[in-house]
């Protein structure tokens, strides 16, 4: 079983004014200059999924400038063995909506026909950067496997957002907290569980595999304290750290404050401390691992975004990466300056020439 996007429509999407693909289930090699549009492109694929796509948008900022006052992709899934017809498309900068089949849907009933994964040049400073990237980093990887994922973290972060108004308002009535806290501990336990369950899923991914990329051992710790184990007792977590949070004047204690660490396993060394090229190695590893997980999962690779992805990759382990991606079956959209960069996949990849014509980006299949 497989899953591809075998059409793909841009409308007045970045610096395409109007781009149409027609491909097979085979990787796909997008090639051209800097600034030409190819990652433009794979940020549309990566629309199909919830939420606001590889670089985090606003639909606004997605809009092709002057001329138009909103953008709309279509695509064709093949999802196994149906046929699936996507629309999604934002008007004068609302927020975007999605159709399926004609028919409107959720963003998370898109993520239930549609798991898309992706590794971007931003994403090479995961290891030494701040905790939020490597929580949104295992929340991505989380919502891959339970698409209900993004729902309850959305609960969890407009309740927290409720309960910090009161805090900076320095409220100390307990009855405004209790309803709100509830609903806190609720979701912060199932989004802790969540992301407990996905990293056993890719310790177990990475276990059973044959990979010619470093295998990363990972945990989740707080940043500080540590995280209540049930739903009660991060209820009562909550409640008793009001004082010390209406002082701060936000919430301590929760899942937002976890963080996301990692070790090259055959060194001992934690990622932070691995050269830039062994952390790389160690994303690409972490999102193939996420892959075979998936694939056993659902039956199906997802669709893999990798954008720049020789970048800090030597030769051997470029062709390492693409006999993997072909081993697993994956429909993996990859972009690069020049063909060269994608010559050791011959016939197993269909190739993408991506140009710039007076600041209108023009596709084509090479």
């Amino acid at each position: 079983m497989s899953l591809s996007l075998t059409e793909l429509t841009l409308s007045h999407f970045r610096s395409h004014r109007l781009g149409r693909l027609t491909l097979d289930s085979r990787p796909v090699a997008i090639f051209g200059p800097n600034g030409a549009g190819k990652t433009n492109i794979l940020e549309a694929v990566s629309l199909f999924s919830p939420g606001r796509g590889l670089r985090r948008s606003s639909a606004d900022d997605m809009t092709r400038r002057p001329e138009a006052l909103g953008w709309k992709l279509t695509g064709v899934l093949q999802a196994q063995g149906s046929v699936r017809e996507i629309e999604t498309w934002s008007e004068k900068g609302a927020a975007r909506q999605v159709r399926i089949d004609e028919k409107s849907a959720s963003q998370i009933a898109l993520g239930r026909i549609a798991r898309v994964l992706w590794l971007i040049p931003s994403m090479d400073r995961l290891w030494i950067e701040g905790a939020d990237g490597r929580r949104r980093f295992l929340d991505r990887m989380a919502l891959s496997f339970m698409p209900e994922h993004a729902e309850v973290a959305l609960t969890y972060e407009k309740s927290m957002r409720e309960r910090n108004r009161l805090l900076k308002d320095q409220v100390r009535n307990a009855h405004w907290y209790g309803a709100l806290e509830a609903q806190m501990a609720e979701a912060g336990h199932c989004i802790h569980q969540n992301r407990i369950r996905t990293l056993a899923l890719l310790s177990g991914a990475q276990e059973q595999a044959e990979t010619a990329f470093p295998v990363a051992d990972l945990e989740l710790v707080q940043t500080e304290g540590e995280m209540p184990e049930t739903q009660s007792d991060l209820r009562e977590a909550l409640a008793e750290s009001r004082f010390r949070d209406l002082a701060a004047g936000r919430t301590l204690v929760g899942p937002h404050r976890a963080d996301l660490y990692g070790v090259y396993a055959a060194k001992s060394v934690p990622a932070r401390d691995c050269s830039t090229g062994e952390q790389k190695a160690l994303l690409v590893s972490l999102i193939l691992a996420n892959a075979r997980a998936l694939a056993e999962q659902i039956g199906a690779p997802p669709i893999l975004l990798l954008d720049e992805v020789s970048a800090h990759l030597d030769a051997n382990r470029r062709a390492a990466l693409y006999d993997e991606i072909c081993a697993l079956g994956a429909q993996a959209w990859m972009t690069g300056t020049g063909p060269e960069l994608f010559a050791e996949l011959g016939s197993k990849a269909q190739r993408v020439e991506v140009t710039e014509v007076d600041g209108v980006s023009q596709i084509a299949i090479a």
